[in-house]
């Protein structure tokens, strides 16, 4: 008889260690492991912004599928549609073909996707911010503007808006920032941090977004809170109170919502994301599992609220998801789903971070030292490559170089939706 095939949708945080328990727990002979993702690496979403502030190689948050999961064959390609009754989910491969693959299991995995307010030019004009091509055009894109600024005299090219004060918004421009003062030569170069907020970092404490904010204060970062993006042009970032701030960069950075592929599948939903079991099935399915941005997961110790879309949560449904699949084709048993934060950690570029270890507040040195420790745990891969590119940087100057090699158009929040686009271009 066939093997079964257990089909994982997305290789992020969630699908990439729900395979790595898979590959644990089932014996070679159990069952077939299939991974749909458009790339061929898990990226750490994380340091994202290190590779736009030039202090990581690119390659370094990208994790090799090929090599740190050996018994999973990868189909490259955009999982757009799941048929439960016939148990298939169709794809669109990296050159436009539709295949449909069989499934026994499925875990659904795909993650999120920029969530577009409707804001008159965002779509055209903004960059989104979820994507190493994202992040290496972003770093050119910014690098060229003040050269541009240099040659031309034109002061708006060397001002960058950031919408989203979250986690991502706020280390981009702490990084973005420093890699301006690299590179312009004493030019000025002014950096926008715009949220409806009442203050950086919403999801953490005072305790921990007030320093932060004072540290972006204090190099110069122009904070703009309880207000937002009214209308975004090619020349111009218009804000809800009026302000007017001429540029030519707005970054989006404001939120994200799950992964269209969701309503695609008949099932229920909870605030745009499939419903869940404790134990990661979805009820009166036990061949359906979801894990990640893409689940609603309840969250025993909030009441059972859904857990928030953050990595940590996803990196740890993802590995009980791939215990639990394993459990329902009878190796070992299933468990439910408990986690408490652990705490964030917020890298602010150069010796300033803030974090909450054990929700234990730190600022200034002793937090990097614990933001740059987690980054390395919870890294499944590259660490020493990783480390070693942050102790070169501690010994030498932030490389300013631009490549061009990402096209602008791979990286419009226009083309996010696109199904017969790249990897480069879907998120």
């Amino acid at each position: 008889m066939a093997k079964p095939r257990v089909l994982v949708v997305g290789t992020g945080f969630a699908g990439y260690h729900c395979l790595r328990a898979l590959e644990r727990a089932l014996p070679a002979h159990a069952a077939d492991l299939v991974a749909v993702n458009p790339t061929d690496y898990m990226l750490y979403v994380p340091l994202l912004p290190e590779v736009a502030g030039g202090t990581l190689d690119p390659r370094r948050v990208a994790v090799p599928l090929r090599t740190a999961l050996p018994r999973t064959r990868l189909v490259q390609a955009h999982a757009t549609s799941v048929d439960l009754t016939a148990r298939t989910c169709t794809v669109i491969d990296v050159e436009g073909r539709s295949q449909v693959l069989g499934w026994d299991r499925i875990v659904l995995t795909a993650g999120s996707v920029t969530r577009l307010l409707s804001v008159p030019g965002v779509a055209e004009h903004a960059f989104g911010f979820k994507s190493v091509a994202e992040a290496v055009y972003l770093r050119d894109h910014v690098l060229r503007q003040v050269e541009l600024a240099e040659q031309t005299g034109d002061d708006d090219r060397a001002t960058f808006v950031v919408v989203g004060a979250g986690y991502t918004g706020t280390e981009l421009v702490a990084q973005g920032q420093r890699l301006t003062e690299a590179a312009a030569r004493g030019r000025p170069v002014r950096w926008v941090l715009v949220d409806m907020a009442k203050r950086v970092l919403p999801g953490l404490s005072e305790r921990l977004s007030r320093p932060a904010l004072e540290v972006l204060r204090k190099r110069g970062v122009d904070v703009r809170l309880e207000t937002s993006v009214a209308e975004v042009t090619e020349t111009c970032a218009k804000l809800t109170d009026g302000t007017e701030i001429p540029t030519r960069t707005v970054v989006w950075c404001v939120g994200v919502r799950p992964d269209p592929l969701v309503e695609s599948v008949e099932l229920p939903t909870e605030k745009g994301r499939l419903v869940v079991g404790e134990d990661l099935a979805v009820p009166g399915r036990r061949d359906v599992f979801a894990a990640g941005d893409m689940a609603s997961v309840p969250d025993v110790f909030n009441g059972g609220q859904p857990t928030p879309m953050t990595a940590q949560h996803a990196q740890r449904q993802g590995k009980l998801a791939g215990r639990n699949v394993a459990a329902s084709l009878g190796f070992g048993s299933p468990r439910p789903y408990r986690h408490r934060d652990l705490g964030f950690v917020v890298d602010l570029a150069g010796a300033d971070a803030v974090a909450d270890p054990l929700h234990v507040p730190l600022t200034g040195v002793a937090a990097k030292a614990v933001a740059r420790g987690y980054h390395l745990l919870a890294m499944p891969g590259n660490r020493v490559r990783v480390a070693a590119d942050w102790l070169t940087g501690l010994l030498t100057r932030r490389q300013v170089v631009q490549f061009g090699l990402v096209p602008a158009a791979g990286v419009r929040l226009g083309d996010a939706d696109r199904v017969d686009a790249g990897p480069a271009v879907r998120r």
